[in-house]
């Protein structure tokens, strides 16, 4: 039984021979065939070079395809699902935070055909920004996902059924981990200890914005409802002070006119109205990206390379 190897590169030039090592390890210890896909997103460094260099002393069979340029990990993964041939799929990162005893685990588990997804589950992380990712899990889980994790996802192993689903969805602008959890079917988490990356992390403050907002717009109304809230609650408070001013006005309370209060309560709700414009434009924005139909990632190329040399 085939089963594939998806991982993204980006910026790993310094990881790539104990990543290929690690690999190769992997290998030995999984039942049946292995094909690894390797999926170049728009890295600014060597990786693809030196990646091409070293595959062909190696054991693997490997597939290397690289994007037009960066569109980001999640893009990759979909692109290296897409090409992969085996009847299960597992995903690792290339900076090597994850054990790669992971990827047989999840590997294992799928080949007993009693689940069709597996999830690394966060036992613990080496690597700054936990508690603000702790918290972004957990909110999420609780307002958005119940069935995510607290702890968050960032590699899984799936059937090609499951592929086949996830990659029929055509959406833009949305959460691959998320997309998991939502098609349903049986899942499994598998806890393991995530290690400090080898290379300077690409997941940028403004990378992480864009998550957040994929994450959240693209699979909750959370926010709309939210607005609908605080406009009934602005609405029922301003009722209360429409009559406390008119009941004022008739006792003769009111003398002059307050510039400061007008001031702030124009500002106010001037900046909410700039937040719900905001909030509805994203969903906007996003329904307007899908109807484009453009693709998630371009392929650039491919090549395949067998045990020992290339094909091609």
């Amino acid at each position: 039984m085939l089963s594939s190897l998806i991982i993204p590169v980006y910026g790993n030039s310094e990881t790539i021979a104990p990543l290929i090592e690690a690999i190769e390890g992997i290998e030995r210890q999984v039942e049946g065939d292995l094909e690894v896909v390797f999926v170049i997103d728009g890295s600014p460094d060597d990786s693809e070079t030196r990646l091409l260099a070293a595959l062909p002393d190696s054991s693997l069979d490997a597939r290397v395809v690289e994007h037009s340029r960066n569109f980001g990990s999640f893009a990759a993964i979909r692109t290296g699902m897409n090409v992969a041939s085996g009847s299960r799929m597992a995903v690792m990162a290339a900076d090597l935070q994850e054990p790669p005893g992971l990827v047989v685990e999840f590997l294992r588990r799928l080949a007993t055909g009693d689940v069709d997804i597996v999830a690394g589950e966060r036992a613990s992380r080496d690597d700054r920004g936990d508690a603000a990712a702790s918290l972004y899990w957990r909110l999420y889980k609780r307002f958005v996902l119940p069935e995510v994790p607290a702890g968050g996802v960032d590699v899984f192993a799936c059937s090609a059924e499951v592929r086949d689903v996830i990659c029929s969805l055509e959406s833009v602008h949305t959460s691959l981990v998320a997309q998991l959890f939502w098609v349903g079917f049986r899942r499994e988490l598998v806890a393991y200890d995530r290690l400090p990356s080898a290379t300077p992390s690409g997941w940028t403050f403004r990378r992480k914005l864009r998550y957040l907002s994929d994450s959240v717009f693209a699979f909750t109304d959370l926010p709309v409802k939210a607005l609908w809230m605080i406009g009934l609650v602005g609405l029922a408070l301003g009722v209360v002070v429409a009559l406390i001013v008119i009941v004022a006005k008739v006792f003769g309370s009111i003398h002059v006119p307050g510039y400061a209060p007008t001031i702030l309560v124009v500002d106010f709700f001037g900046s909410l109205n700039l937040i719900g414009l905001g909030i509805i434009g994203s969903y906007v924005y996003r329904t307007y990206e899908t109807a484009k139909g453009r693709p998630g990632a371009i392929v650039a190329h491919e090549i395949d390379i067998a045990k020992g040399g290339r094909d091609g």
